[in-house]
């Protein structure tokens, strides 16, 4: 592994990054929504931006399904409770390449004030020098979640089978980092 003097850091840029999530909901339809506010830094070698490490930070409160009272009810203690657990994070304690822009990463996510390993598969979506002079690399990353693991487990069984809420989330991060430009 490269020295921290030999390595790049990328910050994340929060007004170019976004995390998704579908949700089953009542068995046979699907949610989707968003968590915004994406910071955190992206270090990659000198030759490379495939990354080292990275760790990433969301703003549970600003969860959004289109729906207002839903989303109300996301932020509640009954979910997310977002007084008490404001952030989602992200640190990789390990990042392997898969291919030329593929690479795995396992690390911890902690959600809810439970922490457990989860892995990410990821991809390098493209990179190049904005015309500010400031080098930017695009990554998008997809996991599967179980809710329940994180003590999220609200539901209400339906009168006709099943329950209101899955407990598998897909999970899609859309990730661009940005250096200083070189002086």
């Amino acid at each position: 592994m490269p020295t921290q003097t030999e390595l790049r850091t990328l910050n994340i840029d929060t007004n170019h990054s976004s995390a998704e999530f579908t949700a089953r909901h009542m068995v046979f339809s699907k949610v989707r929504g968003a968590i915004g506010g994406v910071t955190g830094v992206v270090h990659v070698s000198a030759d490379s931006v495939v990354p080292v490490d990275f760790s990433a930070e969301l703003d549970a409160s600003t969860i959004n399904t289109g729906t207002a009272d839903r989303d109300a009810h996301l932020r509640s203690a009954d979910f997310l409770d977002v007084e008490k657990y404001p952030k989602i994070t992200f640190a990789s304690t390990s990042v392997n390449a898969t291919g030329d822009a593929t690479f795995s990463a396992v690390g911890d996510l902690t959600i809810h004030g439970v922490t457990l390993p989860v892995t990410l598969q990821c991809e390098v979506d493209g990179s190049g020098r904005d015309p500010w002079g400031f080098d930017r690399v695009s990554y998008s990353a997809t996991t599967k979640v179980n809710r329940k693991d994180f003590g999220l487990t609200w539901n209400q069984t339906l009168e006709t089978g099943g329950v209101l809420v899955g407990e598998d989330l897909d999970v899609r991060l859309t990730v661009q980092a940005v250096s200083q430009p070189a002086s």
